[in-house]
């Protein structure tokens, strides 16, 4: 292998973008802040998409697709979302170049292709489905529609970083309509949990469930519901968003259903989120200085077996000694590699497998064929034990339950060393300058209050999370009356 990774206390920053790279997960495109997802990434990502998609349908949603294309008109429909996204947008005014013969044959614009009407590319999409929905929607046996589409958006973001912050990423986008705002709460709501159960119990990324200030809604929305996680420098990520986006989007697009009792009524709207920013908050959550930690339930290998041998003779011996175990674990689920490339030795392996965050390694060889037994290291303690063949299946099914459980309670242990009370300002400073993490702490409720403190310390409300307390306290930086505490950190 190269030279080991920049450490985490030297540039954490700087370990984060070598291990994207170097872990073969992502690496920068010909395209100015848009990446190329590499196959090994993109297995991780595509185990995460199975698994939310799952447990949307077992929500009742279907999947559908909607148009990359937004024309301007519908974009412009309801004012807070197009103001809220209008700075990021990419906007498309020709459909045709053709050849510069005065340029050596160079392409440019045509200016006679210029279109009727700009279009703009998605950077999300509820105008484009509530235009469509108005055309699905006319009485209350249409509603509620539950529908999800896996897409690309585009946010043309001037300062980018693999998988966090990408000119152009994946996601998913759901969107539903409903007959009442009880609904759609609640759906909201929903989706919030099904995010905070996906992160919590296949990521093993513990985080905190609660709404979103009002500077920090989704542009449109009356009440944004969010997951917040914790990273290992002390930052906090978004994990997911889940919107109640009241009747905004049903009056800018006029959908209307007829009640049981023959009234017209505007339906009720949601749309809720997650993306490839997914993949940031696994490797930063529980990687190390040696490479990528790996929760096993996302894993794309959860074993790999390195034969360590002398000739094919020796390497022929080995397989067929250890296949009927490997069968065993496959019938069981587990994702098996069994590496038998003759171009690397077993060292340069074991530490290609240290770096990709394969939970469980095995190591078999002569001698073991000899003893009967093999070696079996687990990647997040990196410790190694020699075991009897025949307990193999046994052993990996548990390493992997205790792997999955081990890396979340160690990020859950974090968190909760991370999470600070303080009671001035002065404090608060201190605990974001020296030691990071959540802040809880008074706020008096106001826009201006919190962008005050942001321009001073680079630190936003994360969210009020949904278990806070009402208790009487003062904020921490006007003395003005408050009723529960907020969490603040600085984010990615």
């Amino acid at each position: 292998m190269s030279k080991k990774l920049t450490t985490r206390a030297e540039d954490y920053s700087k370990w984060y973008n070598e291990l994207v790279v170097r872990a073969d997960l992502a690496e920068n495109s010909g395209v100015r802040g848009c990446m190329v997802i590499k196959p090994y990434g993109y297995a991780i990502w595509e185990k995460m998409q199975a698994q939310l998609d799952k447990m949307f349908k077992e929500t009742g949603h279907e999947n559908a697709y909607f148009p990359l294309f937004v024309p301007k008109s519908l974009f412009e429909a309801e004012e807070k979302n197009a103001e809220g996204f209008a700075k990021e947008c990419a906007v498309v005014t020709h459909y045709r170049l053709k050849s510069d013969e005065e340029n050596k044959g160079k392409l440019i614009v045509d200016p006679d292709a210029k279109l009727e009407e700009e279009l703009v590319v998605r950077p999300t999409s509820e105008a484009i489905i509530w235009n469509t929905y108005k055309n699905w929607i006319e009485s209350y046996r249409d509603l509620p529609i539950l529908v999800n589409q896996w897409a690309n958006v585009v946010r043309w973001e001037m300062r980018t970083r693999l998988f966090l912050r990408t000119a152009e990423f994946l996601w998913q986008e759901g969107h539903t309509a409903h007959a009442t705002k009880a609904e759609a709460l609640a759906e909201a709501e929903q989706m919030m949990n099904v995010y905070a159960e996906f992160a919590e119990d296949f990521m093993a990324v513990p985080v905190v469930k609660g709404f979103k200030t009002e500077a920090e809604r989704f542009a449109g929305a009356d009440e944004t519901y969010c997951i917040e996680a914790l990273m290992q420098d002390g930052k906090a990520l978004q994990a997911g968003t889940s919107h109640f986006l009241g009747q905004n989007f049903a009056k800018a697009f006029d959908v209307k259903y007829t009640t049981k009792e023959g009234k017209q009524e505007h339906v009720w709207a949601t749309s809720w989120g997650v993306s490839t920013r997914l993949m940031g908050a696994l490797i930063m959550t529980h990687s190390d200085d040696q490479g990528l930690v790996l929760p096993p339930k996302l894993a794309p290998i959860q074993l790999v077996v390195v034969p360590i041998y002398k000739g094919l003779d020796q390497l022929e011996a080995i397989r067929a000694h250890i296949k009927p175990y490997l069968d065993e674990l496959k019938k069981l689920g587990v994702s098996v590699k069994f590496d038998d490339r003759d171009t690397q030795k077993p060292g340069w392996k074991f530490a290609e497998y240290e770096l990709k965050g394969v939970p469980v390694r095995v190591g078999i060889g002569n001698r073991d064929l000899a003893n009967g037994t093999v070696e079996v290291a687990r990647r997040d303690t990196l410790t190694k034990e020699t075991i009897d063949i025949t307990n193999l299946v046994e052993t990996v099914t548990t390493l992997l339950e205790d792997i999955q459980n081990n890396i979340y309670q160690k990020a859950f242990d974090y968190r909760a060393s991370h999470i600070t009370e303080v009671n001035s300002f002065e404090e608060f400073k201190e605990v974001l300058e020296n030691k990071g993490g959540f802040i809880s702490a008074h706020w008096d409720g106001t826009t201006e209050t919190e962008e005050k403190i942001q321009e001073l310390t680079k630190a936003t409300i994360r969210c009020i999370p949904l278990d806070s307390k009402e208790e009487e306290g003062v904020c921490m930086y006007t003395g003005k009356p408050s009723k529960k505490r907020v969490l603040f950190a600085k984010a990615y």
